[in-house]
This record gives structure tokens, C-alpha cells and sequence, in this order.
């Protein structure tokens, strides 16, 4: 027997009303709602991941002799500190430069990575081993952080599934590269960004994303209490997620604290639930307790936070974030120089430290120079937006991670000695929302291709240097071909899916930029007289690229909870 249609408009339209907002809640509803669009549009099957992830795990070993950094040697001694010091010495140790300066967790977690470090090469857990590498040593850091990665791909499986397969355009037309859900899948699983700070340059970012979006994957099912839980283990991991708090205490506080809202999206205080509250606050503090206990109890809490916390570094790091401040620095660097030729001396001389490449603290030639205190007033200024916008608007579960998201990449435009690696705590969890709508990929595809670029400097060796152009290339046009598939957008004529020809412009630029800091420089002979120009350069132009990007979201934001945009 036929379905009997519906007919009233206004039936239909109160309807899609009422259902609008929860389009990125994942239910049971979801799953059937997949199941009924046929077999191309099930979840992403578990062996399509794997081979994904075998993929990349392929190329994660062919760069074990790979350049490493610094970080790699940090984390040696992080690794004898922990092994070879009872816990009560940890946060004092200081044989070498690079001393523990993460939070309790991470620290355990490099005690129980030394436990098993011992039987590759014990000499690697000698304090006084400063520089040692090994090929023992090499082998054990760098499989323990492809391990260690499988954190990342749970955490990944758990917010795809979130993602529903209803796109513009249909599934079948397009195979795969028209399933929301692989696109998500390879965005994540292959990102260029990780793949070259943890497995080239060397870090433990993987584990630590993966705990991120299992904490999001969480709020996104509704079980808010673990993503409470998760989210505060990662806190106590890594100090830097606490730039994403704000969003996680307001969208916690509303939809799990109080029971009930208005359709207008105003929380009504009388719904206030002590019992809820009492819930959530017993769990962040039992992961507090876990982590900073002993600390407490030993009396060196002090000792630990002063460790977390070295506000005596300068504004910037040695390469400039690709921020706010970069562009501040250049203006200043800019007037001073001009100041110099007009013969002011004490501006020439001021203006010399912003171009050393070293971490310390200075003063700007002309501008005001900016304080810790500054950033944070403009970090605060630039974020208060967002969570009153999630405070008095209506939202979804997807809210919580937008507003993270833009938590997180207000940080990174205005906060203090911004690492260009944070870039990735806006590119990681943005990638949840890409496929959702034409606004978040665009944003997405801005944000990633410029801050993905903006890294290169870290990998600078002659070796890499096609490994990371062709990881770049790759992974670039992979999200715009796979992003413009899953939202139905057709080529057009000299443009960039989702780009305006001045967008497409400056994002082309970044290949003319390459060829200049690659080649250009050097041939011209300006290596030895200006050594800082390209990574200047480099910071600056992606500069202007993310904190556009950073505007094109927070204004995305705003008129999508004003419902003029829709996921």
C-alpha cells in the first residue's frame, strides 16, 4: 500500500522546525535513518578504516630515519626523568634544558612508556644521556607514537559515526568520495598536520586528539558526564585543550545542569538541577584529584603550575605563530625600519630583537608592546561572543563542538607565545563539522590549507622536503574534491570549490611563496644576510589567510544560530 503523502506546507514546515536542531545528534534514530537510505549509505565499515589507517601507518614508517627535532630529545629526558627519579623530584629535575613542563598525566603516561623503553635500550633512560638516539631509542619513541595513535583512530570512528549519510548529492553517484563519512574518515585519519609534528617533526599529538574527539564523540551522543570525564583527563595531559573550556563548562552547564529551556533557547533557572551539578562536579574533580594529588600532598603544587606556566617567555615563539601578533610585529618591524631611515637611531636598535629567532621576552620599536595581560583581555573579548551565543541560543550537540572550535581559534589569533603548532586544535575538531554545511567547509578549507602550509618551517631539512610537498598536495586536494563531492558543489572556471576568485588567488599564492623561500632566497644570496625573512614571510602571509578564516567562522556561527545558516 502507497504512503499517503503529506500535503500542508505548514505541517511539514513546523516539522522540519522541530527536527532542524537535532540533525547532529546521534541516536538510534540516525542508524535506522542510514539503514533505510540503502547499503551505500550504512556507516563506514570497519575494514574501509582499517585500510585507511594500514595506509597510514604505511608512510609513518617509511619516516622512522626521518629529520627529528628537538622535541625528540625532550621527550628521551621526559622518559629518564620519569624512570630514573622517584615522582617527588619530577617538576624539579632541571639536568637538562628541557624539563618536564606538562601536566601529572602526561607524566605517567611517560612512566609507563620508559617501563617498556627498558628493554630496547636502558642506556635511552640515563639522565645524563643528553642527546642520545640510538636506533633503539629511535625506533621505540617513534613506534610508541604510532601505538599510541590507535587512541586517535577510536576517537575518529566514534565522531564519524556521528556524521549522517544524507548529503546534496546522491551517494551512489559519487562512491565513496560522496559518503560525508569517509571524507570525515580520511580528512582525520590521514591529516597532514599531525602526521608531519608527530611522525617527522615528534610529538604525542595523536593520543592526545584521539581522547579530544572521543570526548566530543561523547557530547555529541549526549552522554555528557564521560565527555566531562574525557575532556578532563585531557586537561590534566595536556594544559594547552584548556583553551576549549569555556565551551565545554557553558554547553555542560546548560543541557546537563538544567533540564529544561524555552523555544527561544534561555535556560529556565528554576529547572536548575543541585543533583546534576553535584554529578558533574564529582567527576572533573576525581580526574584533578588522580592527577594532581600527589602533588598536593607533597606540597608542590606551586612548584608544578610554575612549570605549566612560564609566562617569562616573549610574546611570540622564534617562528611567529601565524596570528594576530604576526601581523602586529610586522606593522611594528615595518615602522621601524622606516623610523630608522628617517634617522631615529633608539628605533633602529629596538627593532632588531622582534627578528633574532630566539624565545625571550622583548619590547616593540614603536607599537605598545603587548603584555600577558593584553592577550588575555583580547582572548576573553574575542571568545565571549561565541559562549553567550551558546548560553542564550537554541543548540544542538554540534554547538558545543562549533564553539569549541572557535574557543580554541581565538587562542590561537590573540592568545600568549602562540605556538604554530596549535593550529591543529582548530583544523582536527573542525573537520567534525566540514561536511555538515558549504559555511564550515569553507571555513575548514581556508584554515586547513593555510595553517597546514604554515608548518613547513618545522620540517626544513632538504631529505623531507618533497615528502612534506606531496603529503601537502595531497591531503589539500583531497579535501576540496572530497568536500565539494559531499556538498554537491560543481567546478567552476578558474575557482576553488567553495572559493571566490580572491580567496583562490591568495591560496595559489602559497605556491609562489614556497618557491620563493625554497629556491629564490637562496639563489639571490640572502640566506646569510637575512635568515629570517622566509619563515617572516611564511608567518605573515598565512597570517592573513587563518585570522580571515577566523572571521568567516565567527560570523558563520552567529547567523547560523540566528538560523540564516543551516548544517
Amino acid at each position: 500500500m502507497a504512503k499517503k503523502r503529506v500535503t500542508s506546507s505548514t505541517t511539514f514546515d513546523e516539522k522540519l522546525e522541530d527536527f532542524r536542531d537535532e540533525r547532529c545528534d546521534v541516536s538510534l534514530s540516525a542508524l535506522e535513518q542510514n539503514t533505510k537510505l540503502g547499503r551505500n549509505a550504512e556507516f563506514l565499515s570497519a575494514r574501509t578504516i582499517c585500510l585507511i589507517v594500514g595506509a597510514a601507518t604505511f608512510l609513518k614508517l617509511m619516516c622512522l630515519p626521518a629529520y627529528r627535532s628537538t622535541d625528540f630529545e625532550v621527550h628521551r629526558n621526559w622518559l629518564a626523568i620519569t624512570s630514573s627519579l622517584p615522582i617527588s623530584k619530577w617538576y624539579y629535575e632541571n639536568t637538562s634544558e628541557w624539563t618536564l613542563d606538562y601536566p601529572p598525566f602526561f607524566a605517567y603516561f611517560e612512566y609507563i612508556l620508559s617501563c617498556v623503553a627498558y628493554y630496547f635500550d636502558s642506556n635511552m633512560l640515563e639522565l645524563s644521556n643528553v642527546n642520545y638516539a640510538s636506533w633503539g631509542t629511535v625506533v621505540f619513541q617513534k613506534a610508541s607514537v604510532m601505538v599510541t595513535d590507535l587512541v586517535f583512530v577510536y576517537g575518529a570512528k566514534k565522531c564519524i559515526q556521528s556524521v549522517p549519510n544524507n548529503t546534496k548529492l546522491a551517494i551512489s553517484e559519487m562512491g565513496l568520495l560522496g559518503n560525508p563519512q569517509f571524507v570525515l574518515a580520511v580528512l582525520l585519519l590521514t591529516n597532514f598536520g599531525l602526521f608531519i609534528v608527530d611522525h617527522i617533526h615528534f610529538q604525542y599529538n595523536g593520543i592526545l586528539f584521539g581522547v579530544m574527539l572521543l570526548s566530543m564523540a561523547r557530547i555529541m551522543q549526549g552522554r555528557n558526564l564521560e565527555a566531562a570525564f574525557w575532556f578532563a583527563v585531557l586537561l590534566n595531559s595536556k594544559h594547552i585543550y584548556m583553551y576549549m573550556a569555556p565551551a565545554y563548562f557553558v554547553y555542560l552547564l546548560k543541557h546537563y545542569c538544567f533540564t529544561h529551556q524555552t523555544r527561544e533557547g534561555r535556560v529556565i533557572l528554576t529547572s536548575f538541577a543541585p543533583w546534576r551539578f553535584m554529578q558533574l562536579g564529582a567527576v572533573v574533580a576525581f580526574v584533578f584529584a588522580a592527577s594532581f594529588g600527589p602533588f598536593i600532598v607533597m606540597g608542590q603544587l606551586g612548584q608544578v603550575l610554575s612549570r605549566l606556566f612560564p609566562f617569562k617567555r616573549g610574546l611570540c615563539h622564534a617562528y611567529w605563530a601565524p596570528n594576530f601578533w604576526a601581523l602586529y610585529n610586522l606593522v611594528d618591524k615595518v615602522a621601524a625600519t622606516l623610523a630608522a631611515r628617517l634617522g631615529f637611531t633608539q628605533v633602529a636598535l629596538a627593532q632588531s630583537s622582534m627578528t633574532g629567532g630566539l624565545v625571550q621576552e622583548f619590547s616593540h620599536a614603536v607599537l605598545p608592546s603587548v603584555s600577558p595581560l593584553a592577550t588575555l583581555l583580547c582572548t576573553l573579548a574575542s571568545i565571549l561572543p561565541a559562549l553567550l551565543n551558546l548560553w542564550t541560543r537554541p543548540s544542538s550537540r554540534c554547538s558545543a563542538v562549533e564553539c569549541a572550535v572557535l574557543c580554541a581559534f581565538s587562542a590561537f589569533i590573540f592568545g600568549w607565545h602562540v605556538h604554530e603548532k596549535a593550529i591543529l586544535l582548530v583544523v582536527v575538531p573542525l573537520s567534525l563539522l566540514a561536511t555538515r554545511s558549504d559555511a564550515y567547509a569553507h571555513a575548514f578549507l581556508m584554515v586547513s590549507t593555510v595553517g597546514h602550509y604554515s608548518l613547513f618551517p618545522l620540517i626544513f631539512t632538504q631529505a623531507e622536503t618533497l615528502v612534506k610537498i606531496s603529503l601537502f598536495t595531497f591531503s589539500t586536494a583531497f579535501a576540496f574534491v572530497g568536500l565539494a563531492a559531499v556538498r554537491g558543489r560543481r567546478p567552476e572556471r578558474f575557482r576553488l570549490p567553495f572559493m571566490s576568485a580572491c580567496e583562490t588567488a591568495y591560496v595559489l599564492g602559497l605556491v609562489a611563496l614556497e618557491v620563493y623561500c625554497s629556491v629564490v632566497h637562496r639563489v639571490l644570496g640572502l640566506d646569510g644576510r637575512l635568515p629570517f625573512l622566509p619563515l617572516m614571510l611564511t608567518s605573515c602571509y598565512c597570517a592573513v589567510g587563518v585570522c580571515y578564516s577566523w572571521l568567516v567562522l565567527c560570523v558563520t556561527c552567529l547567523r547560523r544560530s540566528y538560523g540564516e545558516t543551516r548544517a
